[in-house]
C-alpha cells in the first residue's frame, strides 16, 4: 500500500479497509489478520494499525472478539450506512472542487451525465475488444 504524505496513515488504513468492506475483500463476520501481520503486510507501526482498528470497533465496523481477534461486524445496516457515508463524503469533496471552478449545480449535474456518457463508451468498447 502507497501512503500519502499529507493524510494521517491511520486514516488511509482505515480506508483501505472501509474499501476491502465495500468491495466484498472482507465480508461480515470475516476475521481481520492479527495487528502485528496487517502492520507487516502495511509496512507500518503496530500502534498505527492498532488506532486504526480501535476507531473501527469505537464506531461498530468491526468487532473485537477477545482472545479470538478483529471480526467485520455482522450488521448489514451498519454495512450499508457506512459505505453511504463513504459515498457522501466523496461527492461533497467533488462538489466543492467543482464550485471552486465556479460551476453552478446544474453544469456540474450535466458535466457528471456527460462523463458517465463517455465513460459507459469507453468500457463497453473495453469489453469489445
Amino acid at each position: 500500500m502507497k501512503f500519502d504524505d499529507k493524510v494521517p496513515i491511520y486514516y488511509q488504513i482505515k480506508n483501505y479497509l472501509y474499501h476491502e468492506m465495500m468491495t466484498g475483500a472482507l465480508k461480515p463476520g470475516d476475521k481481520l489478520p492479527a495487528v502485528r501481520q496487517l502492520a507487516v503486510d502495511l509496512t507500518v507501526n503496530v500502534n498505527t494499525v492498532q488506532r486504526a482498528l480501535g476507531e473501527m470497533i469505537t464506531e461498530g465496523i468491526l468487532e473485537s472478539q477477545r482472545g479470538k481477534g478483529n471480526f467485520v461486524t455482522m450488521d448489514e445496516q451498519r454495512i450499508t450506512q457506512l459505505k453511504e457515508q463513504l459515498v457522501m463524503e466523496q461527492l461533497e469533496r467533488v462538489y466543492e472542487q467543482l464550485h471552486a471552478l465556479n460551476l453552478t449545480d446544474e453544469q456540474i449535474i450535466a458535466s457528471l451525465k456527460q462523463y458517465i456518457a463517455q465513460r459507459g463508451q469507453r468500457d463497453d468498447q473495453r469489453v469489445s475488444d
